[in-house]
């Protein structure tokens, strides 16, 4: 009985007066109670007295609650609350309790902005210069955030805070999101106690591919269900929890909604609310929004409305035929951004009838980038810009008139995005869109501060400029904590960011000191003492399959320069006029760049010149059987992407249906089905072409075996699939164009149905399609 241990090792101690045992194997020490000290020794029970052990304390006394708000892809001139088109009525709320800044940058892009956030650090010396579905393997590309830059949530907890976040993360790579990890950069552990959201860039509102802490969960199957509402039910239940049974902690909430980043989705109801209103346009939409944002001084009256840039369309120049489908598109995004505001808006009602608003500071940031012209010229599979897939909008509204035509924008069944030039009126009054880091209407957003108890409500924008680094700082200065240096063993980096506190009840107070570097996609620009400079670089985000990537040359790039503090929209290039500032601020950039690990120059825009080069699994092979499910694309094999062979050993009866596989979604994908003992293979691109491949006769009753053979000869071109059953040619067809890259961002790979959106219209309605026979193994592999 005591083969683990040797008797050598154990030490006992037998306390004869009050029969204690201490057992110490070796090293290991079980927790028996301590010893008590030889006052008290002889003591009795009823002379005793008790007293709990004084807690330490950490934070300052009355520490405040924590919310961080953080939308997506809606751009500086969008909510009403500062001129824009959007009715806003929670951020106006906010607003009117608190302080705004006008001046406040982001780094143009999803992942890197959240980390950066998160951290207080620059995005690429946390390794995350781009998206993690692009992440590459060079330093400030690998998109996993070291452990040496700790979060505000890993530290605040340290510190007593209970922590949760709910929303879109996208900070944890694509290839490691399965259920069998690793873990190791998921929310939970990078210091939130409770997560519930999606891992993924975007995901649809009516389907989405949701986790809970680190559990795949399914959302419910009803008309009225909506991801936003979901997500602040979560959180609204997290905080009443939170008060009834940790009441004497303060909290942290990072609220991330998925709003306003594509797939827009949203009830017809609330899309409807905008009709007519964008009836005149994009240019006359930034006309009108520059004009009211003067009027209410949320820009400076000096400030000057920037051009169209040569390469997007005009609103006169798109055909009256095309023009319903343009405005319908703003009025689903209108609609599906002010549904945003109103959960956000229960969310802080919430706090308030929980009598936790006072001392509560509300960090409500208008975007983690400007609004996204990703769309190009208008889309209803989001995608398509990812893929560099060319398309017109013939084929869009000829795929869209198959689903219900204009009805069908913000349904489930599509991954709709408006046209660019949307977007660019979005960020009026400066020049660019979303991916553009040169130019502020990529990387700046408004952002409102709210705290009744510490701050006086004051209509004066602050104009010092301030970047989503700077907001854990300014949380560890309202704290008075210092930045740990070491966090759970690992030595931290030095933090970027700076603190804001200083402008919380001063609107005029002076500027800190900042240099602040900006690069994405290779677009690039870097800000001190009121100076900026900058360059476009290679990427158009607003044309479809742009050409010439692999021929672009960083150091032949042209630069420009703006005094900010006198030109607030980038309007008048001084480059010529003043070449030694230009100089000497390209020097500090390229300063920054190498401190922050931000070589090669455009590594953001490597997967779109190689995209065989995507994250993917390390196996070429797998066998799977019926109990394979959510597997997430960039995890799963390469089926619609890569020459592949799946062979699939199951057992029918007559007329059988279901789907025996299916990788993607509604909004593209590959699936293998059978109906009424018929099989049929579809092939989803993207929604605007679909393939299918079936079988003229049934397969009978019985043990069978089915073999497709797909063959792609490089990403992007056609594929030949073949399908044969116990070794007899029962089919085969032609996919003209495949997807290079990915079909989706969150959508997943599962056997004997389809889960999240349907990849196939044909069993849509039938959804998830369970297989009526049994799979005994599907095995798979990358030729």
């Amino acid at each position: 009985m005591y083969s683990k241990y040797s008797l050598s090792k154990i030490k006992l101690l037998i306390l004869c007066n009050i029969g204690f045992l201490s057992v110490s194997y070796g090293q290991d020490v079980l927790p028996f109670p301590p010893v008590p000290s030889a006052s008290i020794a002889n003591e009795t029970l009823a002379e005793s007295t008790h007293k709990r052990r004084a807690q330490p304390e950490h934070l300052p006394k009355d520490a405040p609650n924590i919310i961080i708000i953080l939308m997506d892809d809606v751009g500086f001139g969008t909510p009403s609350t500062f001129g824009g088109g959007v009715n806003t009525p929670t951020l106006s709320k906010v607003y009117s309790e608190g302080i705004a800044y006008n001046e406040f940058h982001t780094t143009s892009i999803c992942s890197p902005t959240r980390a950066a956030l998160l951290t207080g650090r620059n995005h690429t010396r946390v390794s995350s210069g781009t998206i993690a579905e692009r992440a590459v393997d060079w330093d400030g590309y690998t998109g996993i955030i070291p452990k040496e830059a700790a979060t505000v949530a890993e530290v605040l907890k340290d510190y007593g805070y209970s922590t949760s976040a709910f929303g879109k993360w996208h900070n944890t790579p694509a290839n490691q999101t399965t259920v069998a990890g690793p873990f190791d950069y998921w929310p939970v552990n990078y210091g939130f106690q409770h997560f519930y959201g999606f891992l993924a860039g975007e995901t649809s509102q009516y389907e989405p591919r949701l986790v809970d802490d680190f559990t795949p969960v399914e959302p419910p199957k009803t008309e009225n269900y909506h991801l936003t509402t979901d997500l602040a039910d979560h959180a609204i239940t997290w905080m009443s929890q939170h008060k009834a049974y940790a009441a004497d902690k303060p909290f942290l909430l990072y609220f991330a909604p998925g709003a306003g980043h594509a797939p827009h989705h949203i009830f017809k109801e609330w899309a409807d609310k905008y009709k007519g209103k964008f009836d005149d346009g994009w240019d006359a939409y930034r006309e009108k929004v520059f004009k009211r944002q003067k009027e209410l001084g949320w820009i400076p009256k000096s400030a000057q409305l920037t051009a169209r840039d040569k390469t997007m369309a005009s609103w006169e120049s798109i055909p009256q035929s095309q023009r319903a489908f343009q405005i319908r598109m703003m009025e689903v995004f209108a609609g599906y951004v002010e549904h945003a505001d109103h959960e956000v808006g229960r969310v802080l009602d919430a706090l308030e009838a929980n009598g936790q608003k006072d001392n509560t500071i509300v960090f409500f940031i208008w975007g983690d980038n400007g609004s996204s012209a990703e769309g190009q010229n208008g889309s209803i599979s989001e995608l398509l810009a990812q893929n560099n897939v060319s398309n017109t909008i013939e084929q869009q509204l000829a795929a869209l008139d198959k689903i219900g035509g204009l009805d069908a924008i913000g349904g489930p069944l599509l991954e709709n995005n408006y046209h660019a030039a949307w977007a660019w009126a979005g960020n009026t009054p400066f020049k660019h869109t979303k991916l553009v880091a040169s130019h502020f209407g990529g990387n700046q957003n408004a952002m409102v501060v709210r705290w009744p108890k510490m701050i006086k409500p004051d209509k004066t924008p602050r104009s010092q400029f301030h970047h989503i680094n700077d907001i854990v700082p300014t949380i560890y200065d309202i704290l008075n904590i210092t930045a740990p240096k070491v966090v759970n063993g690992f030595d931290q980096m030095p933090m970027d960011g700076v603190s804001m506190k200083y402008t919380f009840n001063d609107p005029k107070a002076k500027e800190v000191s900042k240099i602040q570097f900006f690069d994405n996609n290779g677009s690039r620009g870097v800000y001190k003492d009121g100076w900026y400079a900058c360059t476009f670089g290679p990427l158009y985000p607003w044309i479809s399959a742009q050409k010439g990537l692999a021929d672009w040359d960083s150091n032949k790039d042209v630069w420009e320069l703006y005094n900010i503090k006198e030109d607030y929209t980038q309007f008048n290039d001084l480059a010529t006029k003043n070449p030694e500032k230009l100089k000497e601020l390209q020097k500090v950039f390229n300063d920054q760049a190498k401190a922050n690990k931000d070589y090669p120059i455009g590594a953001g825009i490597w997967l779109r010149i190689h995209p065989e080069d995507v994250i993917r699994s390390p196996y070429n092979s797998w066998v799977f059987d019926e109990n394979t499910s959510r597997m997430p694309e960039f995890s799963a094999p390469g089926l619609g992407k890569k020459s592949n062979k799946v062979v699939i050993d199951m057992d029918v009866k007559e007329n059988t249906s279901g789907v025996l596989y299916a990788l993607g979604g509604s909004g593209g994908g590959v699936t293998l089905f059978m109906e009424n003992g018929k099989l049929v293979y579809e092939y989803n691109m993207l929604i605007i072409e679909r393939y299918t491949v079936e079988t003229d006769q049934k397969i009978a009753a019985g043990k069978h075996k089915v073999e497709i053979l797909t063959t792609i000869a490089k990403p992007g071109a056609a594929a030949e699939v073949a399908i044969t059953v116990d070794g007899k040619p029962y089919s085969n067809g032609e996919v003209k164009r495949t997807v290079p890259a990915a079909f989706t961002a969150s959508e997943t790979f599962d056997v004997g149905e389809d889960l999240g959106g349907s990849v196939s219209m044909r069993y849509y309605k039938k959804a998830p399609y369970k297989f009526e026979g049994k799979i005994n193994s599907v095995k798979v592999d990358l030729l």
